[in-house]
């Protein structure tokens, strides 16, 4: 019994590689449907590979449909695009085999560091791998093999390194400042949000290091040695990086007090470590239709947010190893006071529990050990709670792979394509294919990867109040056949209001690719 015992945490361990890895194959063959963030990156790409600058969006002028407008995407991190890039080139796939091959190994890195990293910070090895079990059941986890998602799978990927190389170092030094440089750079490179995360690590292993030391030179000193490397890795990211486009961060709307403002951050635990967000599609920021009304999501923000307080006090009161209360400690407080403040100046920052996932991750093995605490009741409870998280994410993960796989269309790119159906896709690409200066126009970025010989513009979807922002959307000139793919739910006045935006066409001709879009083209 014994032996058997301390292989527990083994049989899970390769359980979920097992598991990551039947995923992996799954989506090799056939590959995820994507996010809009990613696109965005994977439209860069496009212009790198037909000889562009490094990270230079090339788009149709609107000014001039003639010419083209170049400008430095920086609101995203480059990872997302430049890691699947890396496949592409050595094994010759596609982009979605390649997203696949990302989403993968980004599964198998961060269930690797993870369960190092709560090693690392005193829990025993049966308690690490159940709290990496506990992630692994969370539909943020399941979410990559239905949509690449960029940043967020490769944050996944090297979260758990991060967090083990902040408990781990233990002096001041070299080794200190190279991990810091470094990993600002890496993290920074997977996901641009992980500029938050970076800042509460420094500040951690500042605390860590210093907190029984007397002398203020001493404070100073280990200061010196965590803020120099950190501020020449930031500077490094702001002069490449940020500094020559712009960033969510830098777009806000004023200030606007408001109770989720502060009440989001603060149940993060639970919004991001337990799926609490993903379970009613989003309680602030929906992602499909929402579950509750406006009354039920105040009610389960505000009570998700007065449990994980209390959820976090008791982790770092009653975790035996401290170094890990004071990384739970810092990370809590550096979160809700950063989110905090940008959701109050209304900052391009939505609503969702995604922006916590680190949170999330770093609190759950110390949320398992209270359970550990717990009587026996209690402890069924929770792992039935689990179970039900597990079916949750299972009921999403099927229907959707089996959609992705015989269901959505599929083109060049070989991602699972959501807002076309295979006709009008094959249409698309065979115009694409007999036209060499045509213009495409879609309302999502992600059809713009089928594109291979000619140009084409992403316009944001019109809303049902049927109000948009002219300036926005209005392009002057001609330059070739244009070509204008809508959902058929836009014939009326929507299709009116796009086909306006294009002035210097005239007499546009109405094509029904299917009973469910509609093609406006004109010479």
């Amino acid at each position: 019994m014994p032996t058997s015992k301390s292989q527990i945490h083994n049989i899970i361990l390769y359980s979920l590689y097992f598991i990551v890895l039947l995923l992996g194959v799954l989506i090799f063959i056939a590959p995820t449907s994507i996010f809009p963030d990613p696109s965005w990156g994977f439209q860069v790409l496009q212009k790198m590979q037909a000889g562009g600058a490094f990270n230079i969006a090339v788009k149709p002028d609107q000014q001039d449909l003639g010419k083209n407008y170049s400008e430095f995407l920086s609101w995203w991190s480059p990872g997302q695009y430049l890691i699947p890039y890396f496949f592409k080139s050595v094994f010759g796939v596609n982009t979605g085999q390649a997203s696949a091959l990302t989403t993968t190994i980004c599964g198998l890195l961060g269930i690797t560091g993870l369960f190092a990293f709560f090693k690392k910070a005193g829990f025993t090895p049966t308690l690490a791998a159940v709290s990496v079990l506990v992630i692994a059941v969370q539909q943020a986890f399941i979410t990559p093999y239905v949509f690449y998602n960029g940043g967020e799978v490769l944050l996944f990927g090297f979260a758990g390194w991060f967090l083990y190389g902040c408990i781990s170092m233990d002096k001041a030094g070299w080794k200190l400042a190279l991990f810091i440089l470094l990993s600002g750079w890496i993290g920074f490179f997977c996901k641009s949000s992980f500029l938050w995360v970076y800042g509460a690590g420094c500040l951690y292993l500042w605390i860590s290091l210093s907190q029984k030391q007397l002398k203020v030179t001493e404070w100073i000193k280990n200061g010196a040695w965590i803020a120099i490397p950190a501020i020449l890795s930031f500077v490094v990211i702001e002069l490449l990086y940020l500094s020559k486009g712009a960033n969510p961060a830098g777009q806000t709307a004023g200030f606007l007090l408001s109770w989720q403002s502060l009440a989001f951050p603060l149940a993060s635990p639970l919004l991001a470590g337990f799926s609490v967000d993903d379970i009613f599609h989003g309680l602030i920021f929906h992602s499909n239709a929402a579950v509750v009304g406006a009354t039920g999501a105040v009610l389960i923000l505000l009570l998700s947010a007065i449990v994980s307080v209390i959820l976090v006090v008791n982790v770092i009161r009653l975790v035996p190893n401290k170094k890990y209360s004071l990384l739970v400690l810092v990370f809590y407080a550096a979160s809700v006071l950063f989110f905090g403040y940008s959701f109050l100046r209304q900052a391009s920052i939505s609503y969702e529990a995604r922006h916590f996932r680190v949170i999330g991750l770093l609190v759950t093995p110390g949320i398992v050990y209270l359970v550990s605490l717990w009587k026996q009741p209690f402890k069924i409870a929770f792992g039935v709670v689990c179970l039900f998280i597990a079916g949750l994410s299972l009921r999403y993960f099927i229907p959707s792979y089996i959609h992705n796989k015989n269901i959505s269309a599929k083109g060049t790119s070989g991602l699972a394509q959501m807002f076309i159906d295979q006709p009008s896709l094959d249409e698309i690409i065979s115009l694409d294919k007999k036209n060499t200066n045509a213009l495409f126009v879609f309302i999502s970025p992600d059809l713009g990867l089928e594109i291979n010989h000619n140009r084409y513009i992403t316009l944001d979807p019109i809303s049902a109040d049927i109000k948009i922002d002219y300036d926005d959307y209005v392009h002057y000139g001609h330059a070739g056949p244009i070509f204008i793919l809508l959902p058929a739910s836009y014939m009326g006045p929507k299709s009116n209001i796009i086909r306006k935006c294009f002035p210097g066409y005239k007499g546009f001709h109405m094509d029904m690719l299917s009973d469910k879009y509609v093609l406006y083209s004109a010479k």
